[in-house]
C-alpha cells in the first residue's frame, strides 16, 4: 500500500513522526489501512474453533432478558434503557413500582432508538436524558432533553422530548452535534454549552461558554452566563431544582481535579443577578443540596486553625457559609485503609458508600436539630439496616426529596448482582437477582497483597479454583487501570466467567477451570482515597506501573503462573498501563490486550480530549516531557527487544481517546517486526462498541487471542 508522506510537524528536537497521517481519523488512506489490519486479525481469530461459541456465549449474556433492568424514578414512573437482540440500539421504557417489583414487569415503550434510526436512516446511540421536575408536585413530568450520539462518539445532539405524548417536540429545544449539552432552568429556558463557533471551545474540546437560551428564540440569541478561558477544561451552567432551595450555578472546571463553583445571586441585583464564587478549595469536590454545602476534600484544608485531612467529607449550611460563617462538621474521616467512595441523599438521610480495604460498607448519616429529642445536636452515624457486608455494595436514593427509600445492589466476582429495595431504618427486600451466567462451583475469591518497589503494599483480588495447585501451570489474566480516582471493586461479569473462568475446557467432573483471573488495585486509582490517586500523578506515574509489575511478580513468585502463561488486559488509561507493561516489563508477560489506549504521550494533549488530562499526566509541551517520555510507549518501543504478543483494539468513533494512539503503535510495532495484531471497530465511541453484537465480537477476539497465546487450562 502506498502511504502518504508524514507531516513535517516535529521540532528540531524530535524526529519526524512517520505515522502522523494515521491521526486523520476518517481519511480514505487511514481507513484502508485499518480495514487491512482488521482483516488479518479477523481471519486469524474467527477461524479458531472456539470463536463462534465464545461470541455466542458473550452475546447471550449481553442480550439476556434475565439481566436486571436498573431504573430511575421520574415522576410516578420508573424508567429503564434496555438493549437486547430485538433492540440492538435500545428502547427507553417505563413501568410502575408495583409492576417493577414483579418478576416480569409490564413495560411501556417511551422511545425506540432502533425505530428512530430506521425512520431517519441514522446510527443514533442513546446518550441519556434530563427531565425537568415540575414546579407543582401534583403536575406530571413532561419536559425532557434527550441526548443522542452518532455511532457512540462523545459528541452528541440534544432534542426536546415530551413524556406525555412520547414524541420529540416540534420546534422545541435542539442542539446540533458537539461536545456539550442542554440542561433545564425552567420549562421555557435552558442552559446551553456547545460549539457556538470558532473560539467557543476549550483546548480540551469542551464548551468554553455557558449561555441561557429562551424558548422560541434562535440559539444565536442566547445570552452569555459565563465565559471561561481557552485553557479551562469546561464551563457548565445548571440549576438545582430542589423545592424551596432552587439555585443556579456555574462550574468552571480548571482541570480534572479542580474547579471553581459560582452561585447566581439574585438578592436585589436585577433579574440576571451576579455570580458569586463559593470560597472553598478548588481541588475539593463540591456539592450543594437543599440547605447543605458538602466538601469532599482531595487535599488537606486548614480553616480557622482546624486541619481537615484529604479524603474527609465535611458539611455546613450553605446560606450560613455564603454569609461568612465557617463552621464545618465532619461527616466522614478517612484512615489508612478506609476511604469514601461516594454518597447519596434521601429525604432525611445521607447514605455513605465506604471502602475498607476495597470492601464496601454502607453508613447512614442523620442530622438532628436542638428540638429533636436526642441528646446531641448534629450529625449521627449508624449502619444501614440489612446492608450486605461482603462483596461490592452500592446504594442510591430512589427520590431525594419525597422519601427515604433506596435501591441497593450487591455483587462480587462470583455472585450475580442482587437488587434490594429498602427504606432507611427498615430491613430491605430483595426484588431482583441476575441469574448465574456461568458455573462458579469450585471457584473462590481471595485478596492478596504484593510489595511494590518502594515498599507499598498493593492489594489485588484473585479468582481461582479452590485449592489451586501452586505449580506455576495456570493461564492467568491480570486486569488493571490505575488512574483518575477510579476504584476497581469486585463485580460480576458473565463474559469473563464464561470466556475465562468456566469455559468449555472444564473437566468432565465439573471441576472448576484452572484459569485464574486477577485484578490489581494499583496506585492512581481511588481505592484508598486521594492519597492513593495522587501517589501516581505526573512525575510519580511510574509508581502505578511498578505496582502492577509487583502484582505480576507476586503471581509468579507464589507459583500461580509463569510469564509465558500470564496475560494482561486494560483499556483507556488502562491501555496506557498495558503499553508501559509491554515496553518496561516485557519479560513478565505472555500476552497483552490493549484496549482504546493512550500510547503517544508526546502528542496526547493535542488529540481530542487529551488536554483535559494534563493534571493526571503532565504537559508534554513543557519541561514535563522530561518525565512523561519515560511512560510514553510509542516513543519507547524498540526493534531490538523481544516483546510478548500484543492485541491492540480501538474504535474509529472514539472522540475521547484518539484512535491514532493505537493505529500508530500498531504501525511502528509492525514495522519493527513484533508479534502484534490490531482491530478497530468502525463505530462505538470510547466504549469500543455501539451495540451488543459489536461488543461481543470485540470481546470474543480478545478471549481467543488470550487462549491462543497463554494456552488452555
Amino acid at each position: 500500500m502506498n502511504e502518504p508522506n508524514a507531516s513535517p510537524s516535529a521540532t528540531k528536537h524530535e524526529p519526524v513522526d512517520p505515522y502522523l497521517w494515521l491521526e486523520d481519523v476518517t481519511a480514505t488512506t487511514s481507513l484502508d489501512w485499518v480495514r487491512a489490519r482488521n482483516a488479518v486479525t479477523v481471519e486469524q481469530f474467527e477461524s479458531d474453533p472456539s470463536f463462534a461459541s465464545l461470541h455466542a456465549g458473550i452475546l447471550e449474556v449481553l442480550d439476556s432478558d434475565a439481566r436486571i433492568p436498573m431504573v430511575d424514578k421520574i415522576g410516578a414512573y420508573y424508567y429503564n434503557f434496555w438493549k437486547d437482540k430485538h433492540h440492538e440500539r435500545g428502547i427507553w421504557r417505563r413501568t410502575t413500582l408495583d409492576a417493577y417489583r414483579k418478576p416480569d414487569p409490564a413495560w411501556e415503550t417511551v422511545l425506540d432508538i432502533d425505530a428512530l434510526n430506521a425512520a431517519e436512516h441514522a446510527n443514533w446511540v442513546w446518550h441519556g436524558v434530563d427531565c425537568l421536575k415540575p414546579a407543582d408536585p401534583q403536575e406530571p413530568w413532561r419536559h425532557c432533553l434527550v441526548a443522542l450520539s452518532r455511532g457512540g462518539s462523545d459528541a452528541d445532539v440534544t432534542r426536546e422530548f415530551d413524556l406525555t405524548t412520547k414524541q420529540f417536540v416540534a420546534n422545541g429545544f435542539q442542539r446540533t452535534e458537539a461536545k456539550g449539552g442542554l440542561s433545564w432552568k425552567d420549562a421555557d429556558t435552558v442552559y446551553v454549552g456547545t460549539d457556538f463557533g470558532p473560539g467557543s471551545m476549550t483546548a480540551s474540546g469542551y464548551a468554553r461558554i455557558a449561555k441561557q437560551w429562551k424558548r422560541g428564540t434562535p440559539m444565536d440569541a442566547a445570552t452569555v452566563v459565563y465565559e471561561g478561558k481557552p485553557n479551562d477544561l469546561a464551563i457548565t451552567a445548571y440549576r438545582d431544582h430542589s423545592r424551596g432551595h432552587e439555585r443556579d450555578f456555574v462550574s468552571r472546571a480548571l482541570t480534572f481535579y479542580a474547579d471553581e463553583l459560582y452561585v447566581l445571586d439574585h438578592s436585589g441585583r436585577g433579574a440576571d443577578g451576579r455570580l458569586v464564587k463559593i470560597d472553598v478549595p478548588d481541588s475539593a469536590k463540591k456539592s450543594v443540596h437543599r440547605e447543605w454545602l458538602l466538601l469532599d476534600l482531595r487535599d488537606p484544608w486548614t480553616l480557622d486553625g482546624t486541619i481537615w485531612p484529604a479524603g474527609s467529607l465535611i458539611a455546613t449550611r450553605f446560606d450560613d457559609f455564603m454569609a461568612g460563617k465557617r463552621a464545618f462538621e465532619p461527616l466522614f474521616m478517612p484512615t489508612a485503609t478506609v476511604s469514601l467512595e461516594g454518597y447519596s441523599w434521601t429525604k432525611n438521610h445521607l447514605l455513605l458508600n465506604v471502602l475498607d480495604n476495597v470492601k464496601s460498607r454502607i453508613k447512614v448519616l442523620t442530622y438532628f436539630d436542638d428540638d429533636s429529642g436526642v441528646l446531641k445536636r448534629g450529625w449521627i452515624t449508624s449502619d444501614l439496616v440489612g446492608a450486605p457486608t461482603i462483596g461490592t455494595v452500592t446504594v442510591a436514593a430512589v427520590d431525594d426529596e419525597d422519601s427515604d427509600t433506596y435501591f441497593m445492589t450487591a455483587t462480587d466476582y462470583l455472585s450475580p448482582t442482587t437488587l434490594y429495595f429498602g427504606e432507611v431504618g427498615k430491613q430491605p427486600e430483595i426484588i431482583k437477582s441476575t441469574p448465574a451466567f456461568f458455573d462458579a462451583a469450585g471457584l473462590e475469591i481471595s485478596q492478596h497483597f504484593a510489595t511494590s518497589k518502594d515498599g507499598t503494599k498493593i492489594p489485588y483480588f484473585m479468582v481461582a479454583k479452590k485449592g489451586l495447585a501452586l505449580d506455576s501451570s495456570h493461564p492467568t489474566l491480570l486486569y488493571g487501570y490505575g488512574g483518575f480516582e477510579v476504584s476497581l471493586t469486585p463485580g460480576y461479569s458473565g463474559g469473563v466467567g464464561r470466556s475465562w473462568l468456566a469455559h468449555e475446557g472444564r473437566a468432565p467432573d465439573n471441576a472448576a477451570s484452572n484459569n485464574v483471573y486477577a485484578i490489581a488495585n494499583i496506585r492512581g486509582g481511588g481505592e484508598f482515597g486521594p492519597r492513593w490517586h495522587q501517589a501516581a500523578l505526573r512525575e510519580n506515574r511510574l509508581r502505578a506501573y511498578e505496582d502492577f509489575a509487583a502484582v505480576a511478580e507476586d503471581l509468579i513468585a507464589c507459583k500461580v503462573t509463569t510469564p509465558k502463561r500470564l496475560g494482561i488486559m486494560g483499556g483507556s488509561n488502562g491501555g496506557l498501563l498495558m503499553g508501559n507493561m509491554l515496553t518496561m516489563y516485557p519479560q513478565l508477560f505472555g500476552a497483552v490486550v490493549c484496549q482504546v489506549p493512550l500510547l503517544d504521550m508526546k502528542r496526547y494533549s493535542h488529540l481530542l480530549a487529551g488536554a483535559s488530562w494534563m493534571a493526571e499526566y503532565g504537559d508534554p509541551d513543557t519541561a514535563d516531557w522530561d518525565f512523561i517520555k519515560a511512560f510514553s510507549p510509542y516513543q519507547n518501543v524498540k526493534n531490538d527487544v523481544v516483546y510478548p504478543p500484543m492485541l491492540l483494539m480501538t474504535s474509529t468513533r472514539d472522540d475521547r481517546v484518539h484512535p491514532g494512539h493505537a493505529r500508530k503503535m500498531m504501525a511502528r510495532m509492525l514495522e519493527q517486526g513484533h508479534d502484534v495484531l490490531y482491530y478497530e471497530n468502525i463505530e462505538g465511541g470510547h466504549g469500543g462498541a455501539a451495540d451488543n453484537r459489536q461488543l461481543a465480537t470485540m470481546s470474543a477476539l480478545a478471549w481467543v487471542f488470550l487462549r491462543q497465546k497463554l494456552g488452555r487450562a
